[in-house]
């Protein structure tokens, strides 16, 4: 296992001077892939996904985004569920593309604001974290987005485009380059996703 962290740590090539480790470069990859597996809706999206939450751990752990780091843990735990959810048969029929509702936007919203403030609060006053509130808000809104993909909740995808536009300079300032790259193919991909899960919600209305 300490041969494979070292691996992981050690630089595949550099970038401006500041090496890029392999645990980026997987990570990057994994996620990518992932991305556009969701985008299409095939399941396994989720095995790759779990793979990134990995690479990622060690990669945002090493540039002190501590609050990502963990979050990856979290998101593992999603991504087993996202998987089971999207592979469970309800009523004979799988899971679907719909909005959604009123009252999970409430839950979300104060779910979102509380754990925002609370790490936000812990990150500045418990640890080295050189951005304590972006790097809560990234994790809250990945949550509540991790979620709404496991429920095929279309609205899923703004909070993903919001986590992208937070994360892309926050990146740059740790000086993930090729992460901060990601998110901006991130945005655009998720973009694609948007439009095409809509254009599912939109055929299943027609088709009623």
């Amino acid at each position: 296992m300490t041969a494979i962290l070292s691996w992981l740590d050690s630089a595949a090539f550099v970038i401006a001077g500041v090496p890029v480790a392999w645990s980026e470069v997987l990570g990057d990859a994994t996620g990518a892939a992932c991305v556009v597996l969701v985008a299409r809706q095939h399941v396994w999206n989720w095995p790759l996904g779990l793979l990134n939450n990995v690479f990622w751990a060690l990669l945002f752990w090493r540039a002190k985004l501590y609050s990502d780091s963990s979050l990856q843990g979290i998101f593992f735990i999603l991504g087993c569920y996202g998987w089971w959810r999207w592979q469970r048969k309800t009523t004979g029929a799988p899971l679907v593309v719909r909005r959604t509702r009123a009252i999970e936007w409430k839950v979300l919203a104060a779910l979102v604001v509380v754990a925002t403030a609370a790490l936000a609060a812990w990150l500045a006053h418990a640890t080295d974290s050189p951005a304590p509130l972006a790097d809560a808000t990234v994790l809250s809104l990945s949550l509540a987005a991790t979620w709404g993909q496991a429920e095929k909740l279309v609205e899923s995808w703004w909070i993903w485009i919001a986590v992208d536009v937070i994360s892309v300079p926050l990146y740059v300032s740790r000086s993930l380059y090729p992460t901060a790259g990601l998110y901006v193919i991130f945005g655009i991909l998720c973009v694609f996703g948007l439009r095409g899960w809509s254009r599912t919600l939109r055929a299943a209305a027609a088709s009623r």
